[in-house]
């Protein structure tokens, strides 16, 4: 019988989106190579899923990832502005983008979670100030508890 609990995890720190990949030539062919920072952060990804999945079976059918982002208000802010919005009363509109990041999560979990990424038929997805930055990751399997 497959486990089909949700499954969650927080991925610690800023938030960091799916970079593109870049084409680089090297003896005259064109390499395609992910940025190292989206490369590190879609590790951090799997380290904080593979933890929580202790050695769990991977989802097989349809999933729905629900998602909050917490990002760091700017040192900069007022005393006011800074309690504004930790009070959801600022929104941040600064990046990452909220779908670059989804990519990132997405991508880091594939194999450890879910077997492919095209399982995800649903998305929860928010992006919000907070003390501490990080990304709330909770995946639910969607079909009738089996494979």
């Amino acid at each position: 019988m497959l486990d089909q609990r949700p499954v969650s995890f927080v991925v610690p720190g800023e938030a960091v989106g799916k970079g593109r990949s870049r084409v680089s030539t090297i003896g005259g062919h064109a390499r395609m190579f992910t940025p190292t920072k989206t490369a590190n952060y879609e590790t951090l990804i799997s380290m904080a899923a593979q933890q929580a999945m202790n050695g769990r079976d991977l989802f097989a059918g349809p999933v729905m990832v629900e998602m909050k982002i917490i990002v760091s208000v700017a040192a900069s802010w007022s005393k006011k502005k800074t309690a504004e919005a930790l009070q959801g009363l600022v929104m941040p509109t600064k990046k990452p983008d909220a779908d670059n990041v989804l990519k990132a999560i997405c991508d880091g979990i594939n194999g450890i979670v879910f077997k492919d990424d095209v399982q995800v038929v649903n998305v929860s997805l928010s992006k919000r100030f907070g003390e501490t930055p990080g990304v709330l990751v909770r995946v639910v399997p969607l079909e009738g508890k089996s494979s």
